[in-house]
């Protein structure tokens, strides 16, 4: 058997985004200051999380930009020792970025 360390570049294809969820300690808090404790159990709750790397064939998003999908619509993989998430274009609801004209209204 040869190891070697040699690290070699990834390219994604075609409709697929790889994201990186932002680290979040434990409990979050309400708009409104209430602590919601880690342990609590939201169902069908989308998650946001950045765009770290795309395929050619995303039309929707770019690298940087912050996306919402859904828990269940995610694919975990570990490159270089970081946890990201592998997405399909489809599977997102939503992309904030400053470069949206046509917005909600909502802000982040």
């Amino acid at each position: 058997m040869v190891t070697t360390d040699k690290k070699l570049p990834i390219k994604m294809l075609n409709d697929r985004l790889l994201v990186h969820i932002p680290d979040r300690e434990g409990e979050r808090r309400s708009t409104g200051g209430i602590v919601i404790p880690a342990t609590a159990q939201i169902s069908k709750r989308l998650v946001w999380a950045e765009v770290v790397a795309l395929g050619q064939n995303v039309r929707s998003a770019e690298v940087g930009d912050r996306v919402l999908f859904s828990p269940e619509d995610r694919y975990e993989v570990d490159v270089g020792g970081n946890d990201y998430i592998m997405l399909r274009e489809r599977d997102l609801h939503a992309v904030a970025a400053s470069r949206n004209e046509g917005s909600t209204g909502l802000y982040l």
